[in-house]
């Protein structure tokens, strides 16, 4: 190990002066390899000399040319240090001082990771160094973007001897980044590197913009100091206006805002600070929606004069005489007066401090003239500067001057500078131009790499910033917080499947460039990549001239169905080892090869490749030695591609083909073994006694999360040969989004099998096959598949179409399911259901119902579950034909009304109905007193009305006593002409006075008869809702109701047509609006209308984001179960709000017991289990659901059946 470094001399040691420095990195050599390691002198001066030493040792001295800077002078006297480590090793990594070769191993790497700000993220990997030598310890070193992290409040690293941890605390966007570690050691280094994302801290106020970023302070001198900063990658909801910059004198907690109008360039002079003293900044972005929180603070800087600072450094504080010629002495000019920065904004003039200045130090005055006049104006009046720079503000944009500095000291005001020509006032660094289009290419599941065309005008780059949006969505999202000045970046933490297009924008300085077209659009799904490499090339036949191989498919596919592979073949004799040669020019599409041409005796190696469509894959593993002669055994060889389908949590599919060599005789089953992939290499047992004549099984009871090993073994009549290549590992998990095949008979009595998988990518097909094998009889099965979905319908379904089913999808890993038809289990009854299509029932969603109308009239109605087109409705009533009916085919609501009962009409109403192969009947009997007290009540309600048709009393004769002692009697009548009076008694202090017409008074009691008749339309109440059996009610209750008063309807400003579904009407005082089976639809604003004539008024109702009660599924129709089986079924509930939840059966509300539980969960899932069910428990079920807005019940029938009873009558018949 050497160690060379770059000296300036001076006549005192301190420490280096990092500033002026730019760092060489550190190199880890070969031996036998040049090095030309180099550092910037940022701040060179005349005639200084550059020492190379090595060790420690000089070795060379380099006078440095003449150069002029400003920020350092004569009085800098201090030497600067620049070091690298050079490590060497040898070639083969050997290192000479501990005897052996380090091998590095890096596990448990840290993934890509997000964290937001303000939280605590932590990163870590397991370092393995082998060998172990005794108190040697690797140097384990974390970098961001390829700087090295030093141990700070914000960053914490840990070293435990096997595990290295990197914690960043309170995350701020600044930590964003590549994370690198760097594990060195004496054999070299390994690295391993992963990005992190920090997402901004959510905004407190709606539309500001994020906050900014790495603000970092420059140039500081005595009352000066230039502060920048990044801007941030959202703006918010309008661009950003411009900047606040604020400092805090260390050791305070007071910040103060250093500039009154917000400055747009992203970088400020601070002026105004007290010498000595130190300082932090933050910066605040802001828009038209307001001001983002402050952004991290800076480092702390003093406000001092470099020259001090430097001094300051000294390690050894020797005393300095100066000779001082010049002490009362008024100062000479300045030179080298110019503009080092100009915005419209402010100008930054910069100079060097004069010759003759006297040990006291100078101060400066500046000076500005207009150009085209010769009127010079100090600047600043008040107070002469400290430092060689100053910033001056609210000078005229587009305006030009010319500036010059005075110095000053307790002697007087020193000569003017050299003016620094005109100089006008604006922005000298432009906007960066747009960059390139974004070209978008897959990368992962969920990340993309996004490149692009680097902006062609652009001075002083920050970066790039990379947005996305969901395609449709049109909203933007950030991809990185912190510029990368790349034109190429990984965007990760995208959605799976999702179509994304991105823009880039670039920004520097003066502000954001316009953003980028917008990419085409790509969907999120890992990119086709090579597979991996085929495994256990095992020979499974051998003769004289030829052997036959098999190896096992490789685990990883890249993505992409493996096309075919390629065997290679090499020669040995002795220790000599041929090169390898290629056997087959066109690729097999089987993982064995029959190789043929080969020499008897002779020694062979071989390996395999895999294709897909990215490629060709590295070569196998070379197998064991082979050698070619013939084979005398009489047991079969081992099977072949092995492979799974349909991996659970506790269950398993393997296949396998049979063996290239079946031995003396045919082979006649399979054994199949396994074990647990941590029980070492012995521990194969087998799953069955019996042999399995197929070329498949499902392996169940396996331990979820737990890895198995899997082998097959062929039997002939002579034995049972060598198991297979080992399969697996295979972790026993179900893939989350698995579905199950289900089967589904339609109401024609049709049976399929339904697959879903939501994870399809380009290319994924559904392959149905049955027994495991593909189906080439198209004519007993049509298969249907779209949009994820496939479906395979039986044609004419019988007992030849028993056995199993599977479906798998190619191109995903591994989706597969599978379902078995057998004569016996609930898939009989599915083949029972198509064949007794021609009994099949029409559900009813509501049984035969009657309810009475306004005027007497009866109406009947049921509702259907289910139905086609072709309905046929036939209607039989007991001893009456007299009626009007309406079928409304879209709710499947049948009506039947009849304006009034007689005594002829007793008996029972049916509905018979027929749809298509369907039947379907429902009936309701009115007899006996229920009958009777129907018909009265119709007669009522008929006399009601017509009674109402007149003059008639609303409310009858009354009277109220009043807080006088009066006694007032009222009743209100309607569709009168005139108010009349009557002769009325009246009693007072107990004395009884007949009154004829009524007078205005007697004594101190009035009486009067009052009849009220009113044609007000402001009497009528809000508009309320309450819920029905059918649907919901819209009403409102006026006082006083006549047929002048008009009413109407509105729905979203619409007036409301009548329909069987939708119904208005009058009830006495209450006007109404009738809605049957609310939909989406229904939802939103109503309103009545009511005009008596003179006046109007309308009450307005809001019906949005309001849902009544449903049942939306998850019950089915009929339930068959086994005596003595418990029954579980959950229904899916909707309704906002909450429904209220009950059951009946045989529509009597069930109450929760042992036998019965009853369960409401999360407010959508209601469910019911019946424990041990019974005979008794035969009959009709519904859940209820009710809310205010309407109420619903799922019907379901359910039957108990006992086979042995069944059996008995089935030998009776």
């Amino acid at each position: 190990n050497q160690r060379c470094s770059v000296r300036r001399t001076t006549t005192r040691t301190v420490v280096p002066d990092q500033s002026h420095l730019s760092h060489i990195k550190g190199f880890t050599l070969t031996k036998n390899h040049d090095l030309k390691p180099n550092c910037t002198l940022k701040n060179p001066e005349n005639n200084q000399l550059i020492q190379r030493t090595q060790n420690t040792t000089p070795v060379l001295w380099v006078k440095v040319p003449y150069m002029t800077h400003s920020s350092l002078t004569t009085h800098s006297l201090c030497r600067l240090c620049c070091s690298l480590m050079i490590s060497v090793s040898s070639a083969d990594g050997f290192s000479p001082e501990h005897g052996v070769t380090f091998r590095t191993t890096i596990l448990d790497k840290f993934e890509v990771a997000f964290g937001s700000e303000g939280e605590t993220l932590s990163l870590g990997c397991t370092v393995i160094i082998y060998p172990t030598v005794k108190n040697y310890q690797p140097d384990v070193v974390w970098s961001r973007n390829s700087v090295p992290l030093k141990p700070s409040k914000w960053v914490h690293t840990h070293w435990s001897g096997e595990r290295a941890t990197l914690t960043l605390v309170h995350l701020n966007k600044e930590d964003e980044g590549m994370y690198t570690l760097r594990v060195n050691t004496k054999s070299g280094f390994d690295t391993y590197s992963a990005y992190v994302f920090v997402k901004d801290a959510d905004v407190e106020v709606e539309g500001v913009p994020v906050a900014p970023l790495d603000v970092h302070c420059h140039d500081a001198n005595k009352d000066y100091v230039v502060v920048t900063w990044k801007q941030p990658a959202v703006e918010g909801s309008s661009s950003i206006l411009g900047y606040y910059i604020d400092r805090c004198e260390v050791g305070t907690h007071h910040w103060a805002q250093c500039n009154d109008v917000p400055v747009k360039y992203a970088r400020f002079p601070v002026t105004g600070l007290v010498e000595g003293r130190s300082y932090t900044f933050r910066v605040r972005a802001v828009n038209k929606a307001g001001v983002s929180r402050p952004s991290r603070v800076s480092e702390a800087v003093v406000a001092m004069d470099p020259s001090d600072r430097a001094r300051l450094r000294a390690v050894n504080r020797d005393i300095a005489f100066y000779a001082d010629l010049f002490l009362g002495v008024i100062p000479g000019e300045p030179t080298d007066v110019e503009v080092t920065e100009a915005t419209k904004s402010y100008v930054v003039l910069a100079w060097k401090p004069p010759v003759q200045r006297g040990h006291e130090g100078v101060m400066y005055y500046i000076e500005k003239c207009v150009s085209g006049s010769d009127t010079w104006q100090r600047v600043n009046t008040g107070m002469p500067v400290k430092s060689p720079r100053f910033a001056l503000f609210d000078l005229a944009e587009g305006k030009s001057y010319n500036f010059r500095v005075r110095c000053c000291n307790s002697a007087g005001v020193g000569e003017s500078s050299m003016p620094t020509g005109e100089i006008t006032v604006g922005d000298k660094l432009d906007l960066p131009s747009t960059p390139g289009n974004p070209v978008v290419t897959r990368n992962t599941d969920t990340s993309v790499v996004v490149s692009w065309a680097a902006s062609k005008e652009v001075a002083h780059l920050v970066g790039y910033y990379i947005d996305c949006s969901v395609v449709g969505s049109n909203v933007w999202m950030p991809c990185n917080n912190k510029p990368v000045k790349k034109t190429r970046f990984v965007c990760h933490g995208l959605t799976t499947g999702e179509n994304y297009v991105f823009r880039v924008k670039a920004v520097n300085a003066a502000g954001y460039s316009q953003s980028s077209h917008d990419s085409e659009a790509v969907a999120v799904k890992a990119a086709v990549s090579i597979p991996g490499k085929p495994n256990g090339v095992t020979l499974l036949e051998a003769a004289k001239d030829y052997m036959v191989l098999g190896w096992t498919a490789p685990a990883n596919d890249g993505g992409a169905d493996i096309r075919g592979y390629f065997v290679d073949y090499r020669t040995l004799k002795g220790d000599v080892v041929g090169k390898w040669h290629e056997m087959n020019h066109q690729a097999l599409t089987t993982t064995s090869y029959k190789a043929e041409n080969l020499k008897e005796n002779v020694l062979y190696q071989f390996q395999v490749r895999a294709m897909n469509m990215a490629g060709v894959s590295k070569a196998s593993l070379a197998s064991a030695a082979l050698e070619c002669k013939e084979w005398t055994i009489t047991v079969p060889g081992a099977p072949v591609g092995l492979h799974v389908l349909e991996v659970r949590d506790t269950s398993v599919v393997v296949l396998w083909e049979p063996p290239a060599f079946d031995g003396r005789t045919p082979v006649n089953g399979y054994y199949l073994d396994l074990k647990e992939a941590s029980a070492g290499e012995e521990g194969l047992k087998a799953v069955h006694e019996k042999a399995n004549k197929s070329k498949y099984m499902k392996v169940t009871g396996l331990k979820p999360g737990t890895s198995y090993v899997f082998s097959v073994r062929a039997q002939n009549l002579a034995g049972v040969g060598k198991p297979s290549a080992a399969l697996g590992p295979i972790l026993a998990q179900t893939r989350p989004g698995t579905k199950e095949i289900h089967v589904d008979v339609d109401d024609d009595g049709v049976i399929s099998m339904v697959f879903e998988c939501s994870e399809m990518s380009e290319g994924s097909e559904f392959i149905w096959s049955k027994n495991y094998k593909a189906i080439t009889d198209t004519s007993r099965l049509t298969v249907v598949t779209e949009n994820g979905k496939s479906r395979a319908i039986f044609n004419t379904p019988s007992l030849d179409d028993l056995g199993t089913y599977s479906c798998m999808v190619t191109g995903t890993d591994g989706f597969s399911s599978s379902y078995t038809l057998t004569e016996e289990g609930e898939s009989a009854c599915s083949l029972e259901l198509s064949q007794m299509c021609a009994s099949l029932v029409i559900p009813f969603k509501n049984e035969m119902a009657m309810e009475l109308l306004e005027k007497g009239r009866v109406r009947f109605w049921t509702q259907l579950e289910k139905f086609t087109s072709v309905g046929l409705i036939f209607i039989f009533f007991s001893f009456s034909n007299k009626y009007t009916m309406n079928f409304d085919k879209t709710t499947g609501i049948i009506e039947m009304f009849m304006d009034s009962l007689e005594v002829t009409d007793e008996g029972s109403f049916t509905f018979n109905l027929v749809d298509g192969k369907a039947k379907g009947t429902t009936s309701l009997v009115l007899i006996g007193d229920e009958f009777r007290t129907l018909q009265k009540k119709s007669e009522f309600e008929r006399a009601e009305w017509v009674r109402k048709q007149g003059p008639h009393f609303v409310e009858y004769l009354g009277f109220t006593v009043t807080e006088e002692c009066n006694v007032l009697l009222k009743c209100k009548v309607r569709k009168v002409t005139v108010n009349v009076c009557t002769a009325v008694s009246i009693f007072k202090k107990m004395k009884r006075h007949k009154i004829g017409s009524v007078p205005p008074q007697i004594g101190n009691v009035k009486a009067e008869t009052e009849i009220t008749w009113s044609k007000d339309s402001n009497s009528s109440s809000q508009v309320q809702i309450t819920s029905t059996e059918h649907g919901i009610i819209l009403f409102s209750n006026v006082t006083y109701h006549h047929e002048e008063l008009r009413v109407g309807w509105l729905h979203k400003d619409t007036k409301i047509a009548a329909s069987e579904r939708v119904k208005s009407g009058v009830t006495g005082e209450q006007l109404w609006l009738k809605i049957n089976e609310p939909t989406e639809k229904d939802k939103g604003k109503y309103a009545m209308d009511i005009f008596d004539g003179k006046d109007g008024v309308k009450r307005v109702f809001d019906l949005s984001g309001k849902d009544r009660a449903r049942v939306v599924g998850g019950l089915p129709d009929v339930v068959a179960i086994q005596e003595g089986k418990s029954l579980n079924l959950t229904g899916n509930v909707w309704g906002e709000p909450t429904p209220e939840v009950s059951w009946t059966k045989n529509e009597k509300e069930l109450v929760p017991d042992e036998h019965y539980k009853l369960k409401f969960e999360h407010g959508k899932f209601a469910s019911i289990t019946i424990a041990a069910v019974t005979t008794a428990d035969s009959g009709k079920y519904a859940l209820v659901v009710k809310n205010k807005y309407g109420t619903e019940a799922g019907v379901f029938t359910v039957s108990v059946y006992n086979p042995e009873e069944e059996e008995k009558e089935e030998k009776k018949g």
